[in-house]
């Protein structure tokens, strides 16, 4: 009994393992953590996260993130950033949220787009091809969001390379956020090859929104 629970165990480990270690090995080299050796594109996409964490405090993950998108922006090295999170409620609004604190930063209005869908990194990734015709983009998170994200633009056939955002490593937020990527890379690898996921549509956006206001 002990054994057959042991054995459940490791290959439980195994299957989740798996993707999170493929993932990591095959977008390594299409990651830059130089501003100056990263390549030119037209766009980056950024990727959005809340703001705050509890009892007001910043999230340094949205900030270096902000801080990431604007060095890339005054280096030359982009001209417009699309903005990608959640605003899936009324009165949270990620992406209108990053457009201020972006042009705070020194990134002109005229310069960012805003997409109000990115609720999952898949969405982010996949409506900038499919809804706002990109499919040759700087997608900038910290590295281990980035390794899935270029893992998503890959196989969507998109021309991604990522541009990394500071980390906060060594804190209890690295340490959950790692643990969180390890079942987050299991459902990435679940909705490209085997469900075959697609992004939230404008109209089910206009609809959820349409249903709140009633």
């Amino acid at each position: 009994m002990i054994r057959g629970l042991i054995a459940i165990v490791i290959v439980a480990i195994i299957f989740l393992l798996t993707p999170y270690l493929f993932i990591a090995f095959t977008c390594d080299s299409e990651m830059y953590d130089d501003v100056q050796n990263v390549p030119k594109k037209e766009y980056a996409l950024l990727l959005g996260t809340t703001k705050y964490v509890s009892k007001g405090k910043i999230n340094y993950y949205y900030k270096y993130r902000i801080d990431a998108a604007a060095k890339l922006y005054k280096s030359g090295k982009i001209k417009k950033i699309l903005a990608s999170g959640d605003n899936g409620l009324q009165y949270y609004n990620e992406p209108a949220k990053m457009q201020k604190d972006l042009i705070k930063a020194g990134v002109p209005s005229r310069a960012i787009l805003l997409d109000h869908a990115g609720f999952r990194t898949l969405d982010s990734v996949v409506r900038a091809k499919e809804y706002f015709k990109k499919d040759d983009f700087i997608i900038i998170s910290q590295r281990f969001h980035l390794e899935r994200a270029l893992f998503i633009a890959k196989a969507k056939g998109i021309e991604a390379i990522g541009f990394e955002a500071k980390d906060i490593k060594y804190t209890k937020a690295y340490y959950a956020m790692q643990l969180r990527e390890v079942f987050a890379r299991f459902k990435a690898f679940l909705d490209i090859y085997i469900l075959d996921t697609k992004p939230i549509s404008d109209k089910n956006i206009a609809n959820s929104k349409t249903k709140e206001a009633q």
